[in-house]
């Protein structure tokens, strides 16, 4: 099929759920994605983080190929070499006492499995978000995503979740009550607009928790795998949470859900209270292995931690050129480049322009590229971040003498 066949078979047979852009990609490589065209582009979306290690990287491509050729499904009823070895490894790398894990296909799934767990383990009904937050689009986790777009079609949510204010020490004690199981956040949040907290808040909210017997819940579906700079990003405050919810990167690009929690916890499920078909699938589970071992003997969290100095750094030169940056904002490779104006028109440019970047509200541009990235691709998205910003803001300002 060609381009404009592509696109009108996907707008006929695909349910409109995605906000599309206009083009159709077809490889990739590393930090590099290529369309039909051929046009070359830098992704820093990596598919809404998902490609930490970047596109087809050869020893993710080259352990699904041998697992294929293996053993494509086997449920988990069964043991399975593959799922050994990877939650093996999966557990040598997560804060210590996290060390009892369920497996399932996506973020939405690994975070409705902690709010049954956490009701589960304490017997209470109650658990508390935080405004801003996004969690997933299944009806547990939407009940804990803040922003009303989503919310407000299905209500009602399911029942006993409330929200606070972010970053509020006393709006989290004034929330908790006898019916309160447990907290849940993303140590810095990612669709509200890379929201890094402020020192001290997230070890103020474990000391909480802690004294209240209540559980403490970190999504780190978009902030783990290196990405802030730290394997996880609760590594950068020394804070370790009760359970964890883990998603995208860590398969590769392959579909892949992760909760993990204490032993004490996670041994509160009874056999069939929670499961899913394809938990532990091998061949996501050989691609679960490679991606882990190139993340650790590569050393990209290191990597990310100062290749982010730098996107930082050159990101902060723009703004002493362009006023319409209002500020920017988040750790290693997960950025946000906050504006003064509605960031649509300026993401449409920078795709013109050979760079795929996402946002994070109507005013942050967010950048979540591959870990992989090397210094002349960050330098190349400068060079089109600064004549998008430039285009745009010249043409603001002739419709502004226009009227």
């Amino acid at each position: 099929m060609n381009e404009e066949e592509i696109m009108n078979t996907e707008n006929r047979y695909l349910a409109n759920v995605f906000s599309k852009k206009p083009i159709v990609l077809t490889s990739g490589k590393g930090a590099i994605l290529w369309d039909i065209n051929g046009k070359e582009y830098v992704d820093c979306a990596s598919s809404y983080g998902v490609a930490a290690l970047g596109h087809c990287h050869p020893r993710v491509v080259e352990a699904v190929k041998k697992q294929a050729e293996k053993l494509i499904t086997c449920h988990s009823c069964y043991y399975n070499d593959t799922r050994a070895e990877f939650i093996k490894k999966l557990v040598n790398i997560t804060p210590k006492g996290l060390d009892k894990a369920f497996l399932s296909n996506s973020g939405a799934e690994s975070v409705e499995c902690a709010i049954k767990l956490a009701r589960k383990a304490t017997g209470k009904s109650e658990i508390i978000g935080v405004m801003g937050a996004y969690h997933g689009k299944t009806m547990g986790a939407l009940s804990l995503t803040w922003d009303k777009k989503y919310r407000e079609p299905f209500m009602p949510l399911i029942p006993d979740m409330k929200h606070i204010p972010p970053d509020n020490v006393s709006k989290l004690r004034e929330a908790i009550t006898d019916k309160t199981a447990a907290v849940i956040m993303e140590p810095i949040r990612g669709e509200g607009g890379i929201r890094v907290p402020p020192d001290g808040y997230l070890q103020d909210v474990k000391e909480i928790c802690t004294k209240r017997g209540i559980l403490l819940i970190f999504d780190e579906v978009q902030t783990s795998f290196g990405r802030t700079g730290k394997l996880f990003a609760c590594q950068n405050w020394d804070v370790t949470p009760d359970v964890m919810c883990l998603s995208k990167p860590f398969a590769g690009g392959l579909p892949i859900g992760i909760t993990i929690a204490r032993e004490d916890l996670m041994s509160s499920f009874k056999v069939g209270e929670h499961s899913t078909t394809y938990s532990g699938s091998p061949i996501v589970m050989a691609a679960g292995c490679a991606a882990i071992d190139v993340l650790v003997e590569e050393k990209l969290a290191d990597k990310a931690a100062l290749n982010g100095k730098y996107f930082k750094a050159q990101l902060e030169d723009l703004m002493v050129k362009h006023k319409t940056i209002k500020e920017i904002r988040g750790l290693g490779l997960m950025i946000g480049m906050e504006l003064r104006c509605d960031v649509y028109n300026v993401i449409q440019k920078i795709l013109g322009k050979g760079v795929l970047v996402i946002d994070a509200g109507r005013t942050v541009v967010r950048m979540l590229p591959p870990i992989v990235i090397n210094k002349p691709q960050i330098d190349r998205v400068i060079t089109v971040l600064n004549e998008a910003l430039g285009e745009d803001e010249n043409e603001r300002a002739s419709n502004t003498f226009s009227n």
